[in-house]
């Protein structure tokens, strides 16, 4: 399985060296990383597939004996969207941790290669001249467009080499 963390999942202390980026993200956009949110953040972190709400709070609560509310979970996954830290999986609902947390550049729009198998997930950039002339296709259809991400859907490498299970 490939996920965005992929990178992050080797070592407690690379995780930690992420967690300590994320505090000095969000102190330098005036956010406060509690705790609790750090710690979220950490479940996320730590798993080798995006995870639900309902996931992250279960294994909260195995991983530090406390229990949180899914709407905790929610508030506190929607500050870490709003301040670059994890992405939300439209499609399945799901949180993965960004893949240039620990960068210090600016990156482009990020797009998500799903493995509909292995629920693997890659995020890749897409250059912004691209997304510029689809969201300008979009508004000449009339269409008022929320926000941009994408999603594709299909088979990983690692799974299609697998071949049929």
């Amino acid at each position: 399985m490939t996920t965005s963390a992929q990178a992050h999942n080797g070592k407690s202390h690379d995780i930690e060296q992420v967690l300590d980026r994320a505090q000095a993200i969000c102190a330098d956009q005036g956010a406060k990383l509690t705790d609790k949110r750090r710690r979220v953040l950490k479940v996320v972190l730590e798993s080798q597939e995006p995870l639900s709400a309902y996931q992250i709070a279960d294994q909260y609560r195995d991983t530090y004996g406390k229990t949180l509310s899914v709407m905790s979970v929610y508030r506190m996954l929607n500050f870490l969207k709003e301040n670059e830290l994890v992405h939300r999986l439209e499609t399945t609902n799901q949180y993965l941790p960004c893949s240039h947390i620990s960068c210090q550049h600016s990156h482009e729009v990020p797009q998500f290669l799903i493995c509909d198998n292995c629920h693997g997930v890659n995020e890749v950039g897409i250059r912004k001249e691209i997304l510029r002339e689809l969201s300008a296709n979009i508004e000449d259809t009339g269409f008022a467009l929320a926000h941009q991400q994408l999603e594709f859907h299909g088979l990983c490498k690692t799974c299609q080499d697998a071949g049929p299970q």
